[in-house]
């Protein structure tokens, strides 16, 4: 062989060795369909071009499949997914079972004590951390200032349940397609169980008392269900017992809501003019109180994790320090407006301009400092979490009494009969699991 023939064989065979080591890692990301996944989902095009050995797929999934999906497949060491998008819940669990790789010796330049701390200690389990978190939220009341104002009404910084109740009871207006709270009652612990326990503990109740025996059969659940019942049954839309958060947020902006009560990051989605219309005629005020502010909004964060069980760790961790990056945040801002930005995680997004910008911005933040996992009930309670209980049975159980209280808003069973069936279910599996 020549050569020159030679060199052009060595040249070519460079080449298609090099192409081939280009999309030679693939890792899959399972991630839940809210609006600001499937932007990030939409954005990561940027991140393929910058590492074009690296090749991204999407499972895309709505919640409660999603969780249990990701729950199958950590659990039996399934490595289906290399990045899973995981919360406060499971991330301290998981990480203390070695099911998901600490995240440590992260670039200097990602500043991770940019991350504000509550966020960064839900997702960490004796100081180590598990996941990075892509946004942060609590709770939030959104209400139509237009017709608050048509009305004569006036919403208080922070509500009682009660005052919402004859909000929400003046401006029903089922003819025209108004209703006057639209609220979760999707079944599931992440769904409507996670509105509900926050209306708990509002009312004064708890999950658990300090033994942890279960407390359905006290007044206050029972005070708790019957008006979340009837004034959902009564003032919300129909259907309700399966809308939860997308469902209520297509609901809020299109006008058929006048109140909602759900995760402030649905803030950037009301108020953008391409998606609400009533963009301009949104107010914001604190998730309502009754009894006590504790535990009257939420705290969450979804975050980026990598399992144990990947065959890719050092591509997903690439993935996922760009993903929940400033440079990230400075991406989003630059293609979808500052507003959009992930709220809730680093406290350099909220500078002067996005304050400005972002009408929910001051809410969002007063609303993540009012949320306190441990002191979140009126009295002593045995569990860490706002509006779940963090130990490993609560996903079985909080899915199940989801269940239970679903069917009593849709009709199918009644208060007093899904509070008795989530007392006996509860007990029981505490029960088999030993704590009493």
């Amino acid at each position: 062989m020549k050569k020159s023939q030679l060199i052009s064989t060595l040249t070519y065979t460079a080449i298609a060795s090099a192409q081939l080591s280009f999309a030679e890692t693939t890792i899959t990301i399972g991630t839940v369909n809210n609006g600001d996944m499937i932007r990030m989902q939409g954005l990561s095009a940027e991140f393929e071009n910058r590492h074009p050995d690296i090749k991204l797929e999407w499972v895309v999934l709505e919640e409660n499949v999603l969780r249990q999906k990701l729950t199958n497949d950590i659990a039996t060491k399934g490595g289906q997914f290399d990045v899973m998008t995981i919360g406060m819940y499971e991330a301290p669990m998981w990480g203390k079972k070695g099911w998901l790789n600490e995240l440590s010796d992260l670039p200097e330049a990602y500043d991770l004590i940019d991350i504000f701390p509550a966020i960064r200690d839900g997702l960490s389990n004796d100081g180590k951390l598990y996941g990075l978190p892509f946004y942060g939220e609590s709770s939030v009341t959104y209400y139509r200032t237009d017709q608050f104002d048509q009305a004569g009404l006036e919403m208080p910084e922070q509500p009682t349940w009660t005052q919402v109740k004859e909000f929400a009871m003046k401006l029903h207006n089922p003819e025209k397609e108004q209703y006057g709270i639209c609220l979760r009652g999707k079944a599931g612990w992440g769904e409507n169980m996670a509105l509900i326990t926050t209306m708990s503990n509002a009312f004064g109740a708890r999950w658990f008392n300090p033994e942890w025996k279960p407390e359905f059969d006290g007044g206050a659940w029972r005070e708790t269900l019957s008006f979340y019942v009837d004034l959902l049954g009564k003032y919300g839309p129909p259907g309700a017992s399966g809308n939860g958060f997308n469902e209520n947020l297509a609901l809020f902006n299109t006008g058929k809501c006048a109140m909602w009560v759900d995760a402030s990051v649905a803030g950037s989605f009301v108020t953008d003019p391409t998606q609400s219309k009533v963009h301009e005629n949104v107010g914001f005020a604190l998730a309502p109180m009754e009894v006590t502010s504790n535990g009257a909004g939420w705290l969450w964060t979804w975050a980026l994790a990598i399992p144990s069980s990947s065959d890719a760790v050092s591509a997903a961790r690439t993935f996922v320090t760009w993903a929940t990056s400033k440079e990230y945040v400075a991406l989003v801002a630059s293609t979808s407006g500052i507003k959009n930005v992930p709220p809730g995680t680093r406290a350099s997004t909220y500078d002067e301009k996005y304050l400005t910008e972002a009408p929910f911005a001051e809410i969002t933040l007063q609303a993540m400092g009012n949320a306190d996992p441990i002191n979140s009930t009126k009295n002593p309670k045995p569990y860490v979490g706002v509006q779940f209980v963090g130990i490993p049975e609560f996903q079985a159980i909080g899915t199940q009494v989801g269940k239970l209280f679903s069917g009593a808003l849709a009709g199918t069973s009644n208060v007093d009969n899904a509070l008795k069936a989530a007392q006996e279910y509860t007990s029981r599996q505490m029960n088999r699991a030993g704590y009493f």
